[in-house]
This record gives structure tokens, sequence and C-alpha cells, in this order.
């Protein structure tokens, strides 16, 4: 049964080659001043800093920046932000860079203007904003996250090695976006199979979950079929302009609210992943894929028709002959032989977990209620061990 919903998805996007050409008319629209956010030093060694400031400084705007956003952006950075946002009055906020760099700069945005701590109120209490928010737009160099067209900002507590998405609503989401898939063929390698990876997972969460014959469920499957096909070319060839323009546009339509409609959603491995990075600050695609196989086959039993399912539809698996849980299992057996196909990171022991770690990683992972099957304290440790 589809479940009742309402939809609305603010964000413009502009997508191909010629998408920064748009840069300057969107710029009319805000104030006149601009703080810029980046990472490390690729969007400048690319030269897409220099195209972008050349841009606002034809555009008249006075541009503070805040530069060095981390992968894993951190409570401490967010704090910066503010102040610097504060300090120089900013009315827009422009995000060059990948999901990290989007979901900072959505955090920027509801606490500029709010009197009180952002981490109490949008990651603890998970409130909404009450207070003006600046409006963001992003300029894309990174396909994994979908940042760029939803209100996710994940922010890390390295003091209580806490790490929280908000997912904001309409509101703070980017008022436009801008995706040249150029832009993602400088990303090394490692950090773009993290990224193909993150798109799957994304398109899971919402897929292994809820009622089927769903929708939303025949468009994960086309976007997933996608995703493996283009993945392929991309690793062999990462410079196919073909396959990471298809592979950044199912990150976008992966994580943009669509594909959740009508359904209840997991979000389980996510929280696991991220409560990994809390402790190691590991790549956030590679957290996910250490410990999505041992999470699915654990609750494989609870939601055995969508598995069986996924095998048939998305891994081609041929049903003659097995039991439903046969299957199953080798739908998810073909998904760990594309992992490993492109380099995935399979055991969290990789990432730098130890035994040691995994009550603390049980304790900091939340527990969600969305999914097939509510997982409990010693599961959650369980799922854990099974991903050394």
């Amino acid at each position: 049964m589809l479940g009742n919903f309402s939809y609305h998805n603010p964000t413009k996007l502009y997508f191909g080659k010629d998408s920064l050409s748009y840069l300057k008319d969107e710029l009319k629209n805000y104030g006149e001043n601009v703080l810029l956010i980046y990472g490390g030093g690729s969007v400048k060694k690319s030269g897409l800093y220099d195209k972008i400031t050349a841009v606002l400084k034809e555009s008249g705007k006075n541009v503070a920046e805040v530069s060095g956003v981390m992968p894993n952006p951190t409570l401490e950075k967010l704090y910066e932000g503010i102040n610097i946002a504060r300090e120089n009055n900013s009315e827009f906020i422009l995000a060059v860079g990948g999901g990290s760099v989007c979901d900072y700069a959505k955090a920027v945005s509801v606490s500029v203007h709010c009197d009180d701590d952002p981490w109490q109120k949008y990651y603890i209490r998970f409130e909404e904003p009450d207070c003006k928010i600046v409006p963001v737009g992003c300029v894309l160099t990174m396909a994994g996250t979908g940042s760029e067209m939803n209100g996710g900002a994940v922010i890390t507590n390295q003091e209580t090695k806490l790490k929280i998405g908000h997912v904001f609503g309409d509101e703070v989401m980017p008022k436009f976006s801008i995706l040249n898939p150029e832009y993602t063929m400088t990303l090394p390698e490692y950090q773009m199979i993290a990224g193909i990876y993150d798109i799957m997972n994304h398109i899971c969460e919402q897929y292994f979950s809820g009622e089927d014959d769903n929708t939303s469920d025949y468009i994960s499957e086309a976007l997933m079929k996608s995703l493996i096909h283009s993945s392929r070319i991309a690793v062999e060839n990462p410079q196919d302009y073909e396959a990471r323009s298809n592979i950044m546009w199912t990150a976008t339509w992966a994580l943009n609210t669509l594909v959740a409609m009508g359904k209840s959603t997991d979000w389980m491995v996510h929280m696991l992943g991220q409560s990994v990075g809390a402790y190691t600050n590991a790549t956030h695609g590679m957290t996910l894929s250490a410990v999505s196989l041992p999470y699915y086959r654990f609750i494989m039993p609870y939601g055995l028709k969508k598995f069986v399912r996924f095998a048939e539809e998305v891994w081609n698996v041929n049903p003659d002959g097995k039991t439903d849980e046969q299957i199953a299992e080798a739908g998810l057996s073909a998904m760990e032989n594309w992992m490993k196909e492109i380099g995935l990171v399979m055991k969290i022991s990789e990432l730098g977990v130890t035994e040691e770690m995994i009550e603390s990683i049980a304790d900091g992972t939340f527990i969600m209620d969305g999914g097939y099957k509510i997982l409990n304290h010693n599961e959650i440790v369980q799922i854990l061990k099974e991903s050394m």
C-alpha cells in the first residue's frame, strides 16, 4: 500500500559541462555578503576556485571564506564557520565541494542567527530552526551524499564521539546546485568508490523498508541497476564522462526524498556506519560498506520477500530450484562480489576498529524503527563483531 505523503523539493539543479555559467544569474537573487565554503586544496588545484571567485567578483559580492572543511565536519569547525558568518554579516552561503562541504554549509545556515547552542538544539534535541536561515547554494565536486538536493547535515562531535545527522526541512535545502560531472574526475579513486557505495546504500536504506509493490521500489531498482553498470565503467576508466554523469545524477535522485515517498525507510546501516566513523574518522562510504552485509544478512529473514525481489530484479538471480532463503542469499552474495570488484572496504577492522571499541560504538549507534527489525544493543554488538 502506498502511504499518504506530500512531496516538495525546492532545489533548482543545473547539470552538465556548462552548468557553472548559471552561477552569475543565481547570485543576483541574494545579498552582497557571501560566505564561500570549501574543503582542502583540490578546488584550487583544479582551477575551480579561481573560476568561482571570478564570478563572485564580477557579481560585486563581498566574499568571506571558510576553508579546510574536513570529510567528517566537526562541531569545532561548525563554530568557526558560524563566527566567520556573523563577523561578515553573511547573507548567502556558497558551498564548493562534496557532500561534507554541502552538509556543513547547511549546518552553518541554520546556526548563524540561532540564539541556542546548535549542537544541543539540532543534534541532541532534533529541533527545527526557529530563526532566520541563511540561504545556501552548492557547486558539487563529488557524487555520493545527495546533499546537493536534500536537507541533511551531518556533524561530528569529537569530544563525545558522536556523529549525528539532522535532516532539515524544505527551507534548509539548497536553493540551487550546480552539477558538472567533470568536477568529480579529479577525485582519488578511493573517494570515488566510497561515494558509489554511499549512493547504493542510500537507495537500499529506503528500499528495504515498508510495503512491497510501491512505485518507489521500481524507481529504486532502476537507480541501483544504473549505478552498478556505471560503477564498473568508472572504475575501469575514471575519465568516462557518461559513466561519471550517470553516477552523479543517480546520487542526486537516490537521496532527494523522492524514493522515500510511501516508505518507512530504515537507515540502520547509516547509524552503524556513522558510529564507526565517529571513532575512526574513516571515509563515510567505506564505513557503510564494512557493516552492510552483516546487517542485511541479520535482517534478511524479517524482510525475506523484499530480499528475494532484490536478488531477482537487481542482480538477475535465477530462482529455479532455489528456496526463498537461497535466492535472497544469492542476491547478497552477488552484491558482495560487486563490492569487492570495485574495491570497497569489507571489514571495520580495516578502518581501525578494535574489539575494545565495539561496545562504545554500539552505545553510540542510534536505533531506528523503520526497517524490518528493530535492533537491541546486543544485536548491534553482534553485527559489529561480524563486521570485523
